[in-house]
């Protein structure tokens, strides 16, 4: 199992980093290798609370259900696997910490493990795509309202 991780500093508020990352279902109009999202079950806030996602991987589809923890909101939302075709784990944070200048520092981090072996670097260049990915697209859809 791999744990990787990337930060960036989002010309934005933390309050609108967390609004954007709390609405999983639009997570396709801004998040390029997300194919479909389906809210399975919400939380007693209506929040998003076990998602389905297709993604496109590995040069194919990969299907993956995730838990989400809103306990830490927020500064901090959390999630772990609960089903995976292509993984085992696929569990993540995405840190919101406030920065002087009004805008946020955004710290992504992702705890990944493949049902299949797969070679080290190609391995490194999935996750550093999923890393860097995740972070760009946020900052874009941030700082496009902003």
């Amino acid at each position: 199992m791999e744990h990787t991780a990337e930060t960036m500093i989002v010309a934005g508020t933390p309050e609108r980093c967390l609004a954007i990352v709390a609405d999983v279902e639009a997570y396709p109009s801004w998040v390029a290798d997300l194919k479909e999202v389906q809210v399975l079950e919400r939380d007693a806030e209506g929040r998003a609370a076990l998602v389905h996602f297709r993604a496109g991987a590995f040069g194919r589809s990969t299907s993956y259900v995730l838990a989400y923890d809103w306990s830490g909101m927020p500064e901090r939302v959390a999630w772990i696997q609960k089903e995976g075709d292509l993984t085992n784990r696929l569990d993540g944070s995405y840190l919101f910490t406030p920065r002087s200048d009004g805008g946020t520092e955004v710290r992504y981090e992702l705890a990944v493990e493949l049902r299949v072996p797969i070679p080290g670097f190609v391995k490194r260049r999935a996750e550093g795509h999923i890393l860097h990915a995740a972070v760009r697209d946020l900052k874009a859809r941030v700082e496009l309202g902003a």
